[in-house]
C-alpha cells in the first residue's frame, strides 16, 4: 500500500506556527508514526547454501539471527549450517563454528553437534538468537543443543548453562535443562535472560551461572489431533511469577532495563516491568479457539490494543525507545512507538516476495530477527531468502528548517520554483513545469491540455479538469485525479498527489518543516 498525504490548511497553519528545524540526521515519520525507509540487500546471494566471500555472493541457510556489534561488523546466525556468521568489511567470514562441513543430516544437509573450545573448532545445532555485553561477550541461543553458549572476547566457547538434552530443570549451569531456547537478552549487570521457547518461559541466568525460571508453566493441553493430546502454552497477564507464555521467541531489553517478549503463539508483544513485578501486553491480541495450541494470527496495524501480529519474533529497540518487530508469517517489520503499531517493511497484506526500495514496497520472506546497528540502520534476518537486509531511514538535507513555505523535495534535493506552491480546497499545488522537469519529464501545452513526455510515454491533463490520460506502449489508460490543473498567476499547477498516482513516487508530508517529500 502507497500511503500518500495532502497538506490540510490546518496542519499547514500548525507548522508554520509551531514547526521548528528538522534535527540533522534524525529519521523523519510520516503522520501515521511509520518511519520512511529504503531497503537494500548487504548480504546474500539467495541461494540455500554456505559460501564466504564479497557478501553480495556469500550464502546462508535461512539465517535465523542478527547482532550488530559496536565495531560496525555484524553477526549472523546461519541457524541452517549451524555456525556464527560475520560481514565486515564488505565480505563475510566465520566467526564461530567449524569451518568445514563434516557432519550430515540424512537429507545431506549440514547437522549441529555441542563442542567447546576455541571458536575455531567450536560446533553448534541450529543457533538462534544473539547478544553481546558489554566487555564483547557475545551468547547464543543454541536452539537445537538447547543450550546457551558464551563466544568470549579471547574467542573461546562455553556453555553456561543447559547440557545439550532438552528438558525443564532449574539449577547451576549444566544441569539446567531448556527445550529449544529460540532468544537471550543481557542486561547491564551481565544477567543473561533466555526466551525458552518451547517450555513457554522466560529464564534468568545469574552472573554465577544460577538458572531460575520467572512466570509460571502453562498447564493447558489440547487435543491437537484426533485422540493426540498435546502441551501447550498459555496466556495471562499480571505479577511476573503468576504470567504465563506461549513460545516466546524474541527478547529486547529497553533503556530502563526491562524487558519486551514477543510472546509468539499468543501473537503478542509483552513487557516485563521488573520494578513493578509485572507482565503485560503492549501490542496484539486474540483469542484461542477450541483446541488450538496458539492464538490466530492476523494483519492489523493502528492503535496497539487492536493491532494483530501473525508469528512475532525478533525484536529491537530504537533510541527514542520504538520497537521493531519481526512479524515473520506476516512477512513485515513493524514498528510499535506511542502505542501505534505501523508497517515499516513488507505489504499490508502479508504476501511474501523478495524485493528492495522505500516503505512498504520493499518485500520479504519470513523476517526472524533485526538489529540496530552502529550506523543506525536496521539489519533484517530475511530468513527465507536467505538474505541479511539493510534498511536506511529517511533525513532532511543537514540544515532543513521550517522558513514559513510550503517546499518540496523530490530524492532529497529541493525543487526550485519560480512560483510558490500553494494550498487550494485542502489540496497541496505546485507548478507542474519545475516539478515535471525534476522527474526528467518534458513538458508542453496543448490548448488547455498539459502535455507530459517521458521515458516511459506520455502523461495529458486539461485544465479545470479531474480526468488523467496516461499512454505507455501504445495503450492509453484513463484516470481521475483529487483536484483539477488551474492558471494563476501565469502559472499552471497541478496537485502533488497526481505525481504519486500517476509519475510513480512516493508523497509524504513532514510537518515540522512544512515540506512535500517526494521519493522514488
Amino acid at each position: 500500500m502507497k500511503i500518500i498525504r495532502t497538506l490540510s490548511l490546518s496542519t499547514l497553519a500548525a507548522a508554520l506556527l509551531f514547526g521548528g528545524a528538522a534535527g540533522a540526521n534524525a529519521a523523519i515519520y510520516s503522520p501515521e508514526g511509520r518511519p520512511l525507509i529504503e531497503s537494500f540487500d548487504v548480504a546474500g546471494s539467495g541461494e540455500f547454501d554456505e559460501l564466504n566471500g564479497a557478501a553480495a555472493e556469500a550464502s546462508f541457510r535461512h539465517p535465523g539471527a542478527v547482532l550488530a556489534l559496536r565495531d560496525g561488523s555484524l553477526l549472523v546466525a546461519d541457524t541452517g549450517n549451524h555456525r556464527i556468521r560475520q560481514m565486515k568489511g564488505g565480505n563475510v567470514s566465520g566467526y564461530a563454528g567449524v569451518e568445514v562441513t563434516v557432519l550430515f543430516d540424512d537429507a545431506g544437509l549440514p547437522a549441529g553437534a555441542l563442542q567447546d573450545g576455541v571458536r575455531e573448532l567450536s560446533f553448534f545445532w541450529s543457533p538462534a538468537g544473539l547478544a553481546a555485553d558489554a566487555s564483547g561477550n557475545v551468547y547464543v541461543a543454541d536452539k537445537g543443543n538447547h543450550a546457551i553458549r558464551k563466544i568470549a572476547a579471547n574467542g573461546a566457547v562455553s556453555t553456561i548453562a543447559g547440557n545439550g538434552v532438552l528438558g525443564y530443570k532449574d539449577g547451576a549451569g549444566a544441569e539446567a535443562a531448556f527445550d529449544s531456547p529460540s532468544d537471550v537478552a543481557v542486561a547491564r549487570d551481565g544477567t543473561v535472560y533466555v526466551a525458552d521457547t518451547l517450555n513457554h518461559a522466560i529464564r534468568k541466568i545469574d552472573a554465577a551461572g544460577n538458572v531460575t525460571t520467572l512466570n509460571a508453566l502453562s498447564k493447558r493441553a489440547v487435543e491437537a489431533f484426533e485422540g493426540v493430546v498435546e502441551e501447550a502454552g498459555d496466556f495471562k497477564d499480571g505479577p511476573i511469577a503468576e504470567a504465563l507464555f506461549n513460545e516466546p521467541t524474541g527478547l529486547a531489553l529497553d533503556a530502563e532495563g526491562n524487558l519486551y517478549v514477543s510472546d509468539t503463539g499468543n501473537q503478542r508483544i509483552r513487557y516485563i516491568d521488573f520494578a513493578a513485578g509485572t507482565v503485560t501486553t503492549v501490542a496484539g491480541g486474540g483469542r484461542y479457539a477450541k483446541d488450538a495450541l496458539y492464538v490466530e494470527g492476523f494483519y492489523v496495524d493502528g492503535a496497539a490494543a487492536d493491532a494483530r501480529f501473525y508469528s512475532p519474533k525478533g525484536l529491537a529497540v530504537d533510541a527514542e525507545g520504538g520497537l521493531y518487530i519481526a512479524d515473520s508469517l506476516n512477512h513485515s517489520i513493524r514498528y510499535l512507538k506511542d502505542g501505534k503499531v505501523v508497517t515499516v517493511v513488507g505489504n499490508v497484506d502479508g504476501e511474501y516476495g523478495i524485493a528492495n526500495g522505500i516503505d512498504q514496497r520493499a518485500m520479504v520472506d519470513y523476517p526472524s530477527d533485526v538489529a540496530i546497528g552502529a550506523d543506525g540502520s536496521l539489519y533484517v534476518s530475511d530468513t527465507y531468502n536467505n538474505k541479511i537486509r539493510r534498511v536506511e531511514f529517511y533525513e532532511l538535507p543537514n540544515g532543513w528548517a521550517a522558513n514559513g513555505e510550503i517546499r518540496v523535495l523530490f530524492n532529497n534535493n529541493a525543487v526550485s520554483f519560480d512560483a510558490k506552491p500553494e494550498l487550494r480546497s485542502n489540496r497541496t499545488m505546485v507548478p507542474v513545469r519545475a516539478i515535471a522537469e525534476a522527474m526528467g519529464y518534458e513538458v508542453a501545452f496543448e490548448g488547455n491540455d498539459i502535455v507530459l513526455s517521458g521515458a516511459s510515454g506520455t502523461i495529458r491533463l486539461t485544465i479545470g479538469a479531474h480526468e488523467v490520460r496516461q499512454t505507455a506502449d501504445g495503450v492509453t489508460t484513463t484516470t481521475e485525479i483529487d483536484a483539477a490543473p488551474y492558471v494563476a498567476d501565469g502559472r499552471t499547477y497541478v496537485p502533488v498527489r497526481f505525481f504519486a498516482e500517476q509519475v510513480g513516487v512516493d508523497v509524504d508530508w513532514h510537518g515540522a518543516s512544512t515540506t512535500v517529500i517526494l521519493r522514488e
